[in-house]
């Protein structure tokens, strides 16, 4: 099980507004907040925004080595149509929009977003029960 994931963001306000309405829609609580971070749980496991003085650079770029994207459960079909429908307005805009719902396949129902600072998000559709080694591999571009 994953412990807690870590993003380093370049403006701490507005990556708590962007991630803060993604995660709550998905069932995270807010669970920490200070100076420099947020924070945002779902049972034993957590994802933290921060802006960290270490921090170099400014924005994410998913193309580099590195995190590309996080992917969550979305709930049912609708879910994941009213989470597509609903993110524009909190500073998520759409990937591969031409290609919706179905961008990672015919039997992938999901919606791909990337935020204001460059960090993609998967949101999938479907069965909670279905484990990772049971789907087909696929191939997003």
């Amino acid at each position: 099980m994953l412990h807690h994931i870590e993003l380093w963001v370049p403006d701490l306000p507005r990556a708590a507004r962007e991630w803060g309405w993604l995660l709550g829609r998905l069932g995270y609580l807010p669970y920490q907040q200070w100076q420099h971070g947020r924070s945002w749980r779902q049972g034993e496991s957590y994802l933290v925004v921060e802006q960290s003085p270490a921090m170099n650079g400014t924005r994410h770029d998913r193309m580099r080595p590195g995190l590309n994207h996080l992917a969550f459960h979305g709930g049912s079909r609708d879910d994941v149509d009213a989470l597509a429908e609903g993110a524009p307005d909190h500073g998520w805009k759409p990937l591969f929009a031409e290609r919706y719902p179905h961008a990672g396949g015919p039997q992938h129902y999901a919606a791909y977003l990337v935020n204001s600072a460059g960090f993609e998000v998967e949101l999938v559709a479907g069965d909670r029960s279905v484990h990772a080694a049971d789907e087909p591999a696929r191939q997003i571009s």
